[in-house]
């Protein structure tokens, strides 16, 4: 059973990229001012800055702190859905065009990691999409075609090969994409502050922006500390949205996912995920697992670690644990740690239009290391260069997500209930 102690994220203690910056103390000015020091806010500053624009970001905490901080780790092509999903969301064109455009995010989250030398554990031996059972099965095969038809290079694995590389005899097969990878998330966000820093952006940790408005012709963004104006914005604040005064909080879903993470295994761990992979499951309160640099295993799943059922989630991983491989029953969980993800009712990221020259981005719904970067480059182009046409969705005036409260009690409850029952067998 885990450990009942305070929340510890791996994440904070192994990241090899070290951050830090001074909070905001004087009023200044900038071309771009982004609010948010996650994956978009800080790929957005890398680019804008190399553009050759004055960016100054302000983050409320520290770089990383909010689900950039706390993610899995798993760099996937596209979003959760399969390709007729989006398009059914979006339509045919718009739909098809995004896919396209996801398909290289990897590509450009691993390229950004080797140009500027990120020490973020990279390691791009793909992802295994596992299938729960038989329902999972045929959902895998019917991404597989989908993708396949689109030139994705992913293959549809059977039982046996599955086992061989998972390492647990748990899943009926699975689809491997070669396009995907594992990092460590935390580092990787650190690097792209410290690359945005070295291509000249002003970066402002714990400095929460109390109040966002427009005037003469410019966005300013008070802190208790001073102000900065800027005639353009980027608000990158996604799940992690803390109260500003003239301006809402982007509407989104909370849900909450969970890690707990074991000691590194040695040569116990030596054939769980041997090729590098990561890997989660079909499951419609679905689980993930991976392994790290040090060789941990870490074991997710959606809930919270807040409140007094999050003692079911911890259990439920335990048992998870032993039941894809029985041989580390019992092996002590040390680290635990959830973040928040920014869902929309369709599952597709949003780019919303604030006003004159000013976007947000949010809704990644789980996918936020990719499209993160991706839309956060493409967001810092279309504002410091005032051509929208290069951004991978086009914007919107407004969004809503009903009953948004109602649906992440439900998710909550829902995940709760499945991990009280669930892995028992």
């Amino acid at each position: 059973m885990p450990p009942r102690r305070p929340l510890a994220n791996l994440w904070q203690e192994s990241a090899a990229e070290t951050f830090r910056a001074p909070a905001l103390v004087e009023d200044a000015e900038a071309d771009l001012l982004i609010i948010g020091g996650g994956y978009s806010g800080c790929a957005a500053a890398l680019a804008a800055a190399q553009a050759g624009a004055k960016v100054a970001l302000l983050e409320a905490r520290t770089i990383g702190h909010g689900g950039s901080g706390r993610n899995v780790g798993l760099v996937n092509a596209g979003l959760w859905m399969p390709p007729e999903e989006i398009n059914a969301a979006l339509g045919i064109a718009a739909g098809e065009a995004l896919t396209a455009t996801l398909a290289q995010a990897p590509d450009r989250v691993f390229n950004l990691i080797e140009t500027h030398g990120i020490s973020c554990e990279a390691t791009r031996a793909g992802t295994l999409h596992c299938a729960h059972g038989p329902a999972g099965l045929k959902d895998l095969e019917s991404r597989h075609a989908q993708l396949s038809a689109r030139g994705a290079p992913v293959r549809l694995l059977d039982a046996a090969e599955t086992a061989r590389r998972t390492g647990s005899p748990r899943f009926p097969g699975a689809l491997f994409d070669p396009r995907a990878g594992t990092i460590q998330p935390l580092a990787y966000v650190r690097g792209l502050a410290r690359a945005a820093t070295a291509a000249g952006a002003h970066i402002y940790e714990h400095s929460p922006a109390v109040r966002l408005t427009r005037s003469a012709g410019a966005w300013q963004a008070d802190t208790a500390g001073g102000t900065l104006r800027a005639p353009r914005l980027l608000l990158a604040t996604n799940a992690y949205h803390a109260a500003t005064g003239g301006q809402p909080a982007p509407a989104h879903v909370p849900v909450h996912y969970f890690q707990l993470a074991t000691a590194p295994l040695g040569d116990r761990g030596a054939a769980i995920l041997q090729g590098g992979e990561g890997a989660w499951d079909t499951a419609l309160v679905m689980s993930s697992f991976r392994r790290d640099a040090a060789g941990r295993l870490i074991i997710g799943g959606i809930g919270s670690l807040e409140h007094g059922a999050g003692i079911a989630h911890r259990d439920w991983a335990a048992r998870k644990l032993a039941q894809l491989f029985p041989a580390l029953a019992g092996t002590p969980l040390h680290h635990a740690w959830h973040g928040r993800i920014a869902m929309t009712g369709d599952h597709v990221p949003r780019i919303l239009s604030l006003g004159e020259g000013a976007l947000a981005l949010f809704g990644y719904s789980g996918r936020g290391i990719g499209p993160g970067t991706v839309f956060g480059e493409a967001a810092a182009q279309a504002l410091v260069s005032g051509d929208a046409s290069a951004l991978p969705l086009a914007p919107v005036e407004h969004h809503s997500e009903p009953a948004a409260g109602l649906r992440a009690a439900w998710y909550e409850a829902g995940a709760t209930l499945t991990h009280l029952l669930g892995a028992r067998f």
